[in-house]
């Protein structure tokens, strides 16, 4: 059991064989080619067709994992179907930091018995490495990083590479983590220039009340005519209150002489009041006349 790895020089081939220096047939050696310039992302197709009557499960291991992400870096692929599976090597600060590249990628595959129900692909891997480890199918593929385009250069030939680069010992594999499937650290450092423009209005609001505070000599003088207007409204509040107390002051001294002049009017009246009556000196008079006449 095996699975059949499509790079992008099979792509080339199967559209024009002569487009990779005249090999007629598949390279054994499988190569994923990285195009320069690295200063930023760039990113390979790797297709596993599954040939086979049962469904297959895999997974994609690197040496070199904090430069290379993987997506799905592992799965399931049902009988003859096939899954693309993107590799992005990760952005470089510098084009020339790595002139050849050791990196290699292995690719494990094994048969998912029918007959039994796994939850998830890891459940599927954890049961093949501790039951029938042997039953795992692994196939290499190297990293090749070629110069930038130019209308001269032509693609290096990978019958030259499998030839002059001897086979070495495979370091050990391990899996990309799953934090590496996030997004590229390329794509990580944009974020700053989307949170830039509410700097930017931040900035903008923060200078516009200068603008804002240019009325101001406008509303000192409006204050000023309010504190005058005020003012004079006080002193002809004053000068009403003067005339007031003047005509109070007056009628005060008028209604004093016309209670001296009842008085002084009313005195006589009290004075005579105070005399003997009328009738009483009538009588006084008839008596005197009466008691002479009786006695004289």
């Amino acid at each position: 059991m095996s699975v059949n790895l499509v790079t992008e020089d099979d792509r080339r081939m199967s559209k024009d064989p002569s487009d990779i220096q005249g090999l007629t047939a598949r390279p054994t050696q499988k190569f994923l080619r990285f195009q320069r310039p690295f200063t930023r992302e760039v990113s390979q197709t790797l297709t596993i067709e599954n040939n086979n009557t049962e469904p297959v499960a895999f997974k994609v291991k690197t040496t070199a994992p904090k430069s290379y992400c993987v997506r799905p870096n592992s799965g399931r692929i049902g009988a003859g179907e096939s899954v693309d599976v993107q590799v992005l090597l990760q952005a470089m600060k510098e084009d020339n930091a790595v002139v050849h590249s050791k990196d290699k990628f292995l690719v494990q595959s094994v048969t998912v018995s029918t007959d039994k129900d796994f939850s998830n692909v890891s459940s599927i891997w954890q049961h093949v490495e501790q039951t029938s480890k042997s039953s795992i199918h692994e196939q290499k593929i190297k990293v090749e990083f070629l110069p930038a385009k130019t209308s001269t250069e032509q693609p290096a030939s990978s019958a030259v590479n499998g030839v002059t680069s001897p086979e070495e010992e495979p370091p050990t594999y391990t899996s990309p983590t799953t934090a590496k499937f996030d997004t590229p650290a390329a794509n990580r450092a944009s974020p700053p220039d989307t949170t830039s423009p509410a700097t930017e209005t931040q900035e903008f609001n923060t200078s516009s009340p200068p603008a804002t505070a240019q009325p101001k000599p406008a509303n000192e003088n409006i204050l000023k005519a309010q504190l005058a207007e005020a003012k004079a409204q006080i002193e002809k509040l004053k000068d009403q209150l003067a005339d007031q107390g003047l005509r109070q002051r007056k009628i005060g001294t008028t209604q004093g002489s016309t209670t001296s002049t009842g008085l002084q009017q009313q005195q006589p009246h009290q004075a005579a009041e105070f005399g003997v009556p009328l009738p009483a000196v009538a009588g006084l008079c008839f008596l005197s006349f009466l008691l002479a006449y009786i006695f004289f």
